[in-house]
């Protein structure tokens, strides 16, 4: 009874603060105090000092403002711009044509991005109006964008991903592997829909070809070479174990700076910028990380995430309903909370249940992510679909109706590596 009442209380009080527009650190740091002054016997100040330390002191994050800034760095250059003239004459004689662009765009943006909505904003702020101005169908335009800028989320180096290795306590590099092969997924599965819809809905998508030689074509590739080169290198030093995330994150912003710097997108004014960027979001994901450290210490006092995997485990559930169960309470999770909150918030607090389940904490990340992808185009916290609408000016509905057949297909992709582990787990385990 104590447990429920816990819990009830707790859960109240995230949702009140929640909707009262609390910024979530201070929410999670409020929970965790009224948890052990209600429910524990222990000094909540001097519990939160120590593991405030404890959390920023992590080595690794160091590598989290890194990739963060470089990010910061490309989103001010021509890289999205350029990825549209390099990809488009290699991609419009597929069914779908141009369209196929924002799949493979932010598939390639999201490998140095590490983040989703940089990677919708920078892609569509190229894609959707030179989609439009040729004559393509919004809906497939706007719903493709939405859904391949998801991607940024998953495909390494992900700033998601960085988050939830340390607060799981696993390999930042093993996680950043895996979630090679289910991007990789995702974006058949993306560009396959696009393909059949395209087929169709053959008077929606202009029929119009650029002509244009081989040779050119080859010569337009010149375009994503920068950008695949310092691909290559970032996650190819660490795949190799040439060097650490946080040593490949110095390559990646040192990478970034030149490729700004050759395209003449280097000046003092980007260079400030970008760099207040990656402060901002680096301390807000670090306030973050500290307030849920100081929860899941509070509640730890209490015996709450113990008790809660007992009480799972005492349900008699199968992993497949275990899944299916979690996938339901992270999506309607993430229709209230940012991706990174959510990460932080429940991994903690369930780890113990996943372990006790036998489920690897590295597929589960990838899982997790998944998940987070899905929140990132649900209503009404979808950060994509903010990112989107304050493109397009379009209704926050009119959106999800667009975007919805791409919240299947991550539905879809949740099941596949659900049903397949090996999908995330073979690369890891190759290492």
């Amino acid at each position: 009874m104590a447990d429920i009442t816990q819990a009830v209380v707790l859960f109240s009080c995230l949702l009140l603060l929640l909707g009262l527009g609390v910024w979530v650190a201070f929410v999670l740091i409020a929970c965790g105090v009224l948890s052990i002054v209600l429910f524990a016997d222990a000094p909540a100040g001097i519990i939160f000092a120590t593991k405030s330390w404890d959390s920023a002191a992590s080595w690794a994050l160091t590598a989290l403002p890194l990739f963060i800034w470089m990010g910061e760095i490309l989103y001010r250059t021509r890289l999205a711009e350029d990825m549209f003239k390099g990809l488009g004459p290699w991609v419009q004689r597929l069914p779908g044509r141009l369209v196929h662009v924002n799949t493979f765009g932010c598939g390639i943006f999201a490998a140095v991005s590490g983040s989703s909505a940089a990677t919708a904003a920078t892609i569509g702020r190229i894609s959707l109006p030179e989609l439009k101005s040729r004559g393509y169908d919004d809906s497939i335009s706007i719903g493709s964008l939405a859904g391949a800028g998801t991607l940024g989320l998953l495909i390494p180096p992900s700033i998601v991903m960085i988050v939830y290795a340390v607060a799981a306590q696993v390999s930042i590099i093993r996680l950043f592997v895996a979630g090679v092969l289910p991007g990789l997924m995702l974006m058949f599965l993306f560009s396959s829909y696009i393909a059949i819809w395209s087929m169709r809905n053959p008077h929606r998508v202009p029929q119009d070809i650029e002509v244009i030689s081989f040779r050119e074509k080859i010569y337009r590739l010149r375009l994503l070479l920068p950008v695949m080169v310092l691909i290559a290198v970032v996650i190819g030093s660490i795949y190799t174990g040439v060097a650490t995330a946080t040593e490949s994150a110095v390559i990646g912003v040192i990478g970034s700076l030149a490729i700004a710097a050759v395209g003449r997108s280097l000046t003092w004014k980007s260079f400030s910028a970008s760099l207040m960027g990656a402060v901002r979001t680096s301390c807000m994901i670090s306030f973050i990380l500290i307030g849920a450290s100081y929860l899941t210490s509070a509640m730890s006092f209490t015996g709450l995430p113990g008790n809660l995997a007992a009480w799972i485990g005492s349900l008699g559930l199968s992993l497949y309903a275990l899944i299916a169960v979690l996938t339901i309470f992270f999506v309607l999770l993430g229709a209230f909370l940012d991706g990174i909150s959510l990460v932080v918030l429940t991994t903690s607090v369930l780890m113990p249940t996943v372990l006790a389940a036998g489920i690897d904490p590295i597929w589960f990340g990838v899982y997790l992510i998944l998940t987070v992808e899905m929140a990132q185009i649900t209503p009404p916290i979808g950060f994509n679909l903010f990112v989107i609408q304050n493109i397009t000016g379009k209704n926050l509905f009119e959106l999800v109706r667009m975007s919805f057949p791409f919240f299947l297909l991550l539905v879809l992709a949740t099941v596949l590596v659900t049903i397949f582990p090996s999908i995330v787990l073979v690369l890891p385990n190759a290492m």
